[in-house]
């Protein structure tokens, strides 16, 4: 089982910055895609951003040029800079990846973070 445990988010003016981080724990044998998706009230979850294990990143366009997604392949951590933060960036940020369990059977897991608030005043 491979659990996902987030950090970071609180609450800051808009124009602030933020930093989320997220940490992934237990029988992993490899990572591939780890990625930041956010739901605001009353709207469907989206995503946020995206980076592989060789590191390319893609972002929404909404957050393109704010947002820095990066990874750290030996902490199997993932992080999330936040700049230049709107009201609209207002959500629940949750962390997500997928790979491959330990195991003689290398069972595929896709596992979610907890979720972590993230409130942008104006």
């Amino acid at each position: 089982q491979v659990q996902l445990v987030e950090s970071g988010g609180g609450s800051v003016q808009a124009g602030g910055s933020l930093s989320l981080s997220c940490a992934a724990s237990g029988r992993i044998f490899s990572i591939n895609a780890m990625d930041w998706y956010r739901q605001a009230p009353g709207k469907q979850r989206e995503l946020v951003a995206t980076i592989t294990n060789g590191g390319t990143s893609n972002y929404a366009a909404s957050v393109k040029g704010r947002f820095t997604i990066s990874r750290d392949n030996f902490k199997n951590t993932v992080y999330l800079q936040m700049n230049s933060l709107k009201p609209g960036d207002t959500a629940v940020y949750y962390c997500h990846a997928e790979g491959l369990e330990l195991g003689e059977q290398r069972k595929n897991f896709d596992a979610w973070g907890q979720g972590t608030q993230v409130t942008v005043s104006s």
